[in-house]
């Protein structure tokens, strides 16, 4: 056995802190714009203002902060596991409050939102940053890091199936109908879960990659190092684009599924599965076609997602995983561009390309993030310095950026079609196509970009193999 390999145990560990992550960033991703407006009662340029406004500052400035502070951390613990520790329970009680609506004045709430989702995205990065950073420095073995990533990502998926899935139906059910209420009650539980999925994280893994004690760069080195480095350039911009989609499309299927989808063909489609659901017992779908639509429509992607996942570390054994990830990213796309041709009527195939998309993306989910950690390798290979936080931290400043700006195109976009913040049944035709366009042809743009720019990446198999060979003989 490897001295790099992993026991099951510590993979299980390790993926717990995606899980705990998921459930505030798929939150984030599917419920943030829906929130500030039609729950909090934000107007839409606010709510998009605050999005990526935030979102950016919290892009550019708190992610190469934590980075370069985590490179530099040394405890008896490692580099990147205190901070997992650290962040914990503040990122907990962060995320109740940002989704918690106060008594206050409009100008108050705004300022409100402001102070919550700074702290949130603050505390966020403090967490995750170096969670992410962890996975480069647990294993020097690509086919172990391969391994873990699918670990991960099954976690995610779990954590993206209850937000997506089972979230709106207990907003609904626990607050009684009021969802500012039911939004926070929800929160305080998941902070609660999350907060113990984090300290299992922290005490299960194990730090094993460690800097050699002479090695001594300044930030500005780190910097350097990363302009050069192509594969980062090309993994950063591909970050970018794919979260600026999936909080696109992910922050706009409740609106499409309150004003462009059909109500009386969507309750058709779905009474007989309600039906099942509630002779075993569960209720809380309750009779809301819309949420129990909306929950039924993601669970067929993530189930999928999840099989695509199990696909994804032998594919990428076997042809490398650049090549995986740009012939599958392209082909999820495809399914995506297909909603627009969808009509309000087509629930069968509105589900059936939901299912389709999720499979083939799917199979990329775990690729982005062992790439990540190629690249911090590609850049000890190419520099003799090891800097894998600000690596990570540099990818985490692109997901952040992507999330703020998909985040902010749902609201912006659809008040340039002209949206009103709940009026259901009421929307304009032009309103109604924006909900359509936000899943269908904006998201599909970026996708197809980051799989054409995949092209240029040059860590391939036999490069990945090289790499890994002259780094162990390294160390």
């Amino acid at each position: 056995m490897s001295e790099y390999s992993l026991s099951i145990r510590e993979k299980i560990g390790y993926s717990l802190g995606d899980l705990s992550a998921n459930l505030v960033f798929q939150t984030l991703i599917t419920y943030l714009a829906y929130f500030y407006t039609d729950i909090y009662g934000l107007e839409s340029g606010d709510a998009t203002a605050i999005i990526f406004i935030v979102g950016t500052v919290a892009a550019f400035g708190f992610n190469p902060i934590v980075g370069a502070l985590a490179d530099r951390t040394n405890t008896k613990w490692g580099k990147f596991r205190p901070w997992i520790l650290w962040t914990s329970i503040p990122l907990g009680v962060t995320a109740v409050l940002a989704f918690t609506t106060p008594d206050f004045s409009y100008n108050g709430k705004v300022i409100y939102a402001v102070v919550t989702y700074t702290l949130l995205l603050l505390l966020y990065a403090g967490s995750n940053l170096p969670y992410s950073a962890l996975s480069g420095v647990i294993t020097g073995d690509m086919k172990e890091r391969n391994s873990i990533s699918a670990y991960r990502f099954v976690a995610v998926m779990f954590a993206q199936f209850f937000v997506q899935v089972f979230m709106l139906p207990i907003i609904n059910y626990v607050g009684g109908g009021d969802k500012a209420l039911g939004i926070e009650i929800t929160m305080t539980w998941l902070a609660v879960i999350g907060t113990i999925l984090l300290l299992i994280t922290f005490i299960s893994t194990k730090e094993r990659i460690v800097p050699k004690p002479e090695q001594k760069s300044s930030l500005q080195e780190d910097v350097k190092d990363l302009i050069k480095n192509v594969p980062w350039v090309i993994m950063l911009s591909v970050t970018i684009l794919l979260f600026t989609t999936l909080a696109m499309k992910g922050g706009a299927y409740v609106y499409y599924f309150e004003n462009y989808v059909s109500k009386e063909s969507l309750s058709d489609f779905i009474s007989p599965i309600l039906q099942f659901f509630s002779q075993i017992g569960i209720n809380f779908f309750g009779n809301d076609p819309v949420s129990a639509g909306f929950g039924l429509f993601n669970a067929g992607g993530i189930i999928f997602m999840i099989v695509g996942i199990g696909l994804s570390k032998m594919l990428a054994d076997k042809y490398g995983k650049r090549n995986i990830f740009g012939i599958f990213l392209f082909i999820s796309t495809l399914f995506v561009l297909i909603f627009y041709i969808l009509s309000p009527e087509s629930i069968n195939l509105i589900f059936g390309a939901q299912i389709l998309h999720g499979f083939f993306y799917g199979i990329t989910i775990p690729l982005l993030w062992a790439m990540i950690a190629d690249v911090a390798d590609y850049s000890e290979w190419k520099n003799n310095r090891r800097a894998t936080a600000i690596i990570f931290s540099a990818m985490m400043v692109g997901l952040k950026l992507g999330l703020s700006i998909g985040g902010a195109l749902v609201a912006q976009i659809l008040g340039n079609y002209g949206y009103e913040p709940n009026s259901v049944g009421e929307q304009t035709e032009s309103a109604i196509l924006g909900t359509k366009m936000l899943v269908s042809v904006y998201p599909s743009i970026p996708f197809l970009i980051a799989a054409g720019l995949l092209f240029f990446y040059v860590i391939d198999k036999d490069l990945e193999e090289r790499i890994e060979s002259e780094l162990s003989k390294r160390r």
